[in-house]
């Protein structure tokens, strides 16, 4: 078993040095790809040290040495790994000892595509705690609530078994290669938030994942002020307008490829929810009422109160 983690890098001049030296004590780590997003900071030149330090190191840039976002430095670090295994972490985030040691067991098995795991949070900030708080208001672990295999794993994230939950973290996902060798199995890049989502309900369907430690973290995301996920308040317009996005990418996926329609049209009524809560007053009720003569199965769904209670 050989794995190429993936660092995107993004000015996280503090943080780089921890999250390399997490990933480094695994002798099934072989390579590390540390991929510069046109940082502001020193990042470029902490991972320049960090790679002449440690040989399985490498530090890349985007062609043009821009930023492109995290799910294009993904991307990139996919198309270039060269081991069995990918994982993930984030440049202000770090493994813990146990990171793979589900992935020892389960990923003998050459039907298992990919692992996944749960995740803790450490706050380095106060500030940061605070934002963290504002919008997760948890500080247990981000998981799932029991073990899945394979297709159990994407009915669970879209809630077609709604006691899973729906979402686990990439930073605690581990994949074969040769399963996300499909072009198809990419972030996507018009996504700047919930691009994580997106692609694990997309993974969930197109490989064979398996839950491994769900009751305890593998890794730590560090809570602070300039962290992307608690950038956006829950219930602001950005929020819906960010769902919005997110549903919509799955419907057009879905229609792609040919999934149930009811799958499909579930999508499809989650992004019109999601747009009907950016509105206000008047023309949230003439909003609603539009989408609802174009699309009439949102009269006959839970969907409708969803829309209509949300309130920015």
């Amino acid at each position: 078993m050989t794995i190429t983690v993936i660092i995107p890098v993004y000015n996280a001049e503090e943080f780089i040095e921890k999250a390399v030296e997490s990933v480094i004590q695994f002798p099934e780590v072989k390579e590390v790809l540390l991929i510069d997003d046109g940082s502001k900071d020193h990042s470029l030149q902490i991972c320049q040290q960090m790679a002449e330090k440690h040989p399985l190191v490498k530090t890349i840039q985007h062609e043009d040495k821009k930023n492109h976002g995290v799910s294009a430095t993904r991307n990139l670090g996919m198309d270039l790994a060269s081991q069995e295994f990918v994982a993930f972490l984030d440049a202000d985030d770090y493994y813990l000892p146990n990171r793979f040691d589900a992935e020892r067991e389960c990923l003998k098995n050459p039907d298992i595509d990919g692992v996944f795991g749960a995740i803790g949070v450490e706050f380095v900030t106060e500030a940061g705690k605070q934002k963290y708080l504002s919008v997760i208001n948890d500080t247990g672990l981000t998981t799932v609530h029991h073990p899945a295999e394979g297709k159990e794993v994407f009915n669970g994230l879209i809630q077609i078994d709604p006691t899973f939950g729906t979402f686990f973290s990439l930073i605690a996902t581990t994949l074969r290669k040769s399963a996300i060798e499909n072009p198809k199995l990419r972030l996507n890049e018009s996504l700047r938030m919930h691009e994580d989502k997106d692609f694990i309900v997309k993974l969930s369907y197109h490989c064979n994942l398996k839950s491994g430690f769900i009751d305890k973290a593998v890794a730590i995301r560090t809570g602070h002020e300039n962290n992307t996920f608690s950038s956006v308040q829950n219930r602001s317009k950005q929020y819906y307008i960010n769902q919005e996005k997110l549903y919509n990418s799955l419907y057009s996926w879905a229609k792609e490829e040919k999934l149930p329609e009811d799958i499909t049209e579930m999508f499809k009524l989650k992004g019109i929810c999601a747009y009907i809560s950016q509105k206000q007053g008047v023309a949230k009720y003439i909003n609603y009422a539009f989408k609802a003569l174009a699309n009439p199965k949102l009269l006959k769904t839970r969907y409708q109160y969803f829309a209509l209670k949300n309130r920015l």
